[in-house]
């Protein structure tokens, strides 16, 4: 008789016991970071029923197989609400891929290197804005709080560098879906993102020090199709979370900048779209906009997370799956992560959004946004935002950051459960008029992250 050390629900006991004593320490059997530092891989901090699905559902599903409606109960509580919802009852199906343990697979390599050598260096300061704890100067690079012990310093993590690279350009394919799985309007996106604080590739490092006081510039410009080609937005963060970004945009029919209001972040920038500015990695606003952060949930989750790219099509692009057309769902493989931290926050600086909470569940290894849901005003669940990340370097193909494999986002579903919208959108080789996915490029924020620029790719 084989006779286990950790029976079934040893990891449910544990996350319950520490969520009932009001304790945050990831992982286990031993800290989670701990054993990222010692081995850079994640086996010595959990049991075998976190890190395979086989064994989490006693053998119903294994690595291969497809989460179908026929088989989704097994695994209901390692979904999301709405993700629940649609491989129930709308055709949507994940296959199932093995647990990622290899750290480096799991962000930008020098992120993971800048957040070994920075560990225990990051504090508060008076304002809640996460500074060097020696200096009282901004953060330096990587994530600040590896061992998170509450939900701001999960926040923290991700809203420093959404994602974790100095400069990002995604070329982007968005399609928009009405409740009868047809694709209503298709666009072509350049979104572009800088961080001036918190470098940890290009030069100058740590700190852009002309624009030190600011955490990043974000722009998106629509290049297709023609009707509003030319329209586009720029975001301006300040480094203090309290201040909320200034929004211009370029729209091509006036030939002129327009200054946007401040709060204008819960409604869709172009007609189709599900997808909120507030919504951009699950915090698309400043931290202290929100409030009242609590964590509420810990254990395992499947989420697509280290396979979405699709080196096999030339531009990287995805089929589809699902829904009334078979047009709804990316196909996506899924893993088991072996905890999920749940936090809720709620929008206190827009007392008219629409939405009353979000619920965002985070990978404890890495402090990565792996889903989000949306509830309304009333409580109920109304809108999801799920994608899939991927290093870039797979079935002999890569795509480099220089002397590494790229490590990004793939592909995203925002879905609004209440109209049966979708918004599917991937990040793809290339777009329109030559525009390429590109990282750590600093021409970007001459080219596409200033007001002249806007009016230049506008026109």
């Amino acid at each position: 008789m084989h006779i286990r050390k950790y029976d079934h629900g040893y990891s449910r006991r544990h996350f319950l016991e520490q969520m009932g004593k009001g304790i945050l320490t990831t992982g286990v059997l031993m800290p989670a970071w701990k054993a990222f530092a010692e081995s850079g891989d994640i086996n010595k901090a959990y049991p075998e029923e976190l890190t395979s699905i086989e064994v989490y559902t006693k053998g119903k599903i294994k690595v291969g197989d497809y989460i179908t409606a026929d088989n989704v109960e097994y695994v209901k509580d390692a979904l999301d609400p709405i993700r629940y919802e649609q491989v129930k009852n709308m055709g949507r199906r994940l296959k199932v891929g093995p647990t990622t343990t290899d750290l480096y697979k799991m962000s930008p390599w020098e992120y993971i290197e800048a957040t070994l050598r920075n560990q225990g260096k990051a504090a508060f300061d008076d304002r809640g804005n996460v500074v060097v704890k020696d200096t009282g100067e901004p953060w330096i690079g990587g994530n600040p709080f590896p061992d998170p012990k509450d939900g701001v310093e999960l926040f923290s993590g991700l809203t420093l560098s959404w994602g974790r690279h100095d400069a990002s350009l995604y070329a982007i394919k968005e399609y928009d879906l009405d409740s009868d799985g047809e694709v209503l309007y298709q666009y072509e996106i350049v979104w572009a993102e800088l961080s001036t604080v918190a470098r940890v590739k290009t030069d100058p490092k740590p700190y852009w020090d002309k624009h030190k006081d600011k955490l990043r510039f974000q722009s998106i410009v629509f290049t297709a199709p023609n009707d509003i080609a030319g329209t586009s937005f720029l975001n301006t963060w300040s480094y203090d979370q309290h201040k909320i970004p200034e929004l211009v945009g370029y729209l091509p029919e006036f030939k002129r900048i327009r200054q946007f209001p401040a709060s204008q972040r819960f409604e869709p920038l172009i007609p189709g779209a599900t997808l909120y500015l507030s919504d951009a990695w699950a915090a698309g606003d400043p931290m202290y906009t929100w409030g009242n952060y609590k964590i509420v949930g810990r254990g395992p989750m499947i989420t697509g997370f280290s396979d979405g790219w699709n080196p096999e099509h030339p531009n990287w692009e995805h089929e589809t799956h699902g829904g009334p057309k078979g047009k709804t769902f990316w196909n996506t493989t899924v893993e088991m992560i072996p905890e999920a931290i749940a936090v809720d926050a709620e929008p206190t600086s827009f007392p008219r959004a629409p939405i009353g909470k979000k619920r965002v569940w985070f990978d404890a290894r890495t402090g990565l946004p792996i889903n989000m849901n949306s509830y309304d005003r009333k409580g109920n669940v109304y809108r999801s935002f799920d994608g899939a990340y991927s290093l870039y370097d797979k079935n002999g193909q890569q795509f480099m950051d220089g002397e590494h494999p790229y490590w990004s986002w793939s592909h995203v579903h925002a879905f609004d459960l209440q109209t049966g919208r979708m918004s599917r959108l991937e990040q793809v080789r290339e777009i329109n008029a030559g525009y390429k996915t590109q990282v750590n490029n600093e021409d970007m924020y001459n080219k596409y992250l200033t007001e002249t620029a806007l009016r230049r790719l506008g026109n």
